[in-house]
């Protein structure tokens, strides 16, 4: 499917928002150029691509973003600039704003209007940020393709044909398309780590606890989800950490805040490290372009001095387990609508949450919470004796943008959560993990390397991700240029 006619011209129209967002706030502190010029390019871009691509699904009102651009730019004449004075943020609809619909992609709360921000939005704002709008997610954030029935199909800058994953996919698409230049996103599963993957962007799922949930409205018993960026760059990422992480009160599971700063540390020097190499974690079935694609990446870090070593074996695979508990979860949303509001819900849905309906039994829970043990112990053997792991980020090309996944690749067959097979692990085992972009699938479809690193050591990760990063660039590549 081919762009439109109407994005054939946007070069022009996007001088600020090709920057990075740690060269985009320099601009505007140094006075290069102001928060109103940038506040304008944003909505003209929105405009111009939003419609193709469905990435930004609800919208501030415009008056009120240039109002706030001009208070911003007073701020930033007065020599009272913040880090990310007069910077457009978009947030996943997820994620309360405060004034603004959390619809999380659901039809019934459509009119749940937030009353407070969450603490990562305010956080953002303390620093001068000014939130435009949502980006789409899918419904719940349950798959990893964004689409849902209130607001529609999300589709990849690359090719609006195929999907830019999930459930960040609205932000990663906006981020991609350069519709925004700092977004918000999260991961219990893949969901920063598959959208990064699939449009070429840097996604780095933190330390569990590394950036404050909440205020929640109800508990999560999976324990998996992160907040984290979605960038262009390794060192948009660790700036983007250095606003928002730190203990918050509402989070008893939030870490400490980091000593030092982790957009210095992303700059260090990498000492040599041993590092760990698996081509399918002894169970992913992988399309083979996208595995000799992250291959030759690993190889990047041998050149670098490093010794990259295959490994056999893996964890094992969690993604039938990981699907009931993210099932069950979901179906606790979905029970108080149920049944005057089934037509909300798309079939597909309910009959999912439906083969869940009997809840997880004692000896289901028994198997899920082994096969978590087992993990977190296969990890923390790995890391006794490596420094790093990589492996592919997602297993195949993204899939068509309404989907479905595929059942089977070059004749192998999958298994539950196949999209997730790389991710799904380290969400459960709290290892900080990040993908860069590593090259192109036959396609012409970007292709992800996955890099994980010890618990709380995502300082060594950005550290690592920059090092690939300069050995590889990407950020002069982007769809819709």
């Amino acid at each position: 499917m081919p762009l439109s006619e109407a994005c054939s011209y946007l070069l022009v129209m996007n001088r600020l928002l090709s920057l990075t967002l740690i060269e985009l706030t320099q601009t505007l502190h140094e006075k290069k150029a102001s928060p109103v010029e940038l506040m304008s390019e944003v909505l003209s871009r929105i405009k111009a691509v939003n419609p193709e691509i469905n990435a930004v699904v609800a919208q501030r009102d415009p008056d009120a973003l240039m109002k706030e651009a001009r208070e911003a730019e007073a701020r930033l004449s007065r020599g009272q600039g913040r880090p990310l004075e007069g910077i457009p943020l978009g947030v996943k609809d997820l994620e309360n704003v405060r004034g603004m619909a959390t619809t999380r992609g659901s039809k019934p709360l459509a009119d749940k209007i937030a009353t407070i921000d969450s603490t990562q939005v305010a956080r953002f704002k303390s620093k001068g940020a000014i939130v435009v709008g949502k980006t789409n997610t899918p419904e719940f954030g349950s798959s990893g393709i964004t689409k849902n029935l209130l607001y529609g199909v999300t589709r990849s800058p690359w090719n609006p044909y195929y999907t830019p994953g999930g459930s960040s996919g609205g932000s990663a698409a906006a981020i991609a398309a350069e519709m925004l230049p700092l977004v918000t996103a999260s991961d219990g599963g893949g969901s920063i780590r598959i959208p990064a993957s699939f449009v070429g962007a840097y996604g780095h799922k933190p330390s569990f606890g590394r950036i404050p949930l909440g205020p929640l409205e109800t508990w999560e018993y999976g324990e998996s989800v992160v907040c984290g960026p979605l960038t262009k760059t390794v060192e948009d990422a660790a700036f983007f950490l250095d606003q928002v992480s730190g203990h918050d009160i509402h989070d008893p599971r939030s870490l400490p805040a980091f000593h030092g700063s982790f957009l210095q540390e992303a700059r260090k020097p990498l000492d040599q490290l041993k590092i760990a190499y698996s081509s399918d974690l002894g169970y992913a079935v992988v399309q083979s372009d996208v595995a000799q694609v992250a291959e030759e990446a690993a190889k990047v870090f041998e050149s670098l001095g490093h010794r990259v070593e295959p490994i056999s074996g893996g964890p094992p695979d969690a993604g039938l387990f990981w699907g009931l508990f993210v099932s069950y979860e979901v179906g606790s949303w979905i029970a108080r609508f149920r049944p005057h509001r089934d037509a909300d819900f798309t079939r597909s849905m309910l009959e999912v949450v439906d083969m869940t309906r009997q809840g997880i039994d004692q000896p289901l829970l028994g198997k899920i919470s082994s096969t978590r043990v087992s993990i977190v112990n296969w990890c923390a053997d790995l890391f006794s004796n490596y420094d790093l792991l990589l492996t592919p980020t997602v297993p195949y090309d993204p899939p068509p943008a309404k989907g479905p996944f595929p059942k089977e690749t070059e004749g192998r067959a999958h298994t539950q959560a196949s999209v997730a097979y790389f991710t799904i692990p380290f969400n459960l085992s709290f290892n900080p993990a990040a993908t860069v972009r590593a090259g192109f699938s036959n396609n012409g479809l970007p292709v992800g390397l996955q890099i994980v690193a010890p618990l709380h050591r995502d300082d060594l990760l950005l550290r690592a991700a920059r090092a690939f990063e300069r050995e590889r660039p990407w950020n002069n590549e982007w769809p819709m240029r």
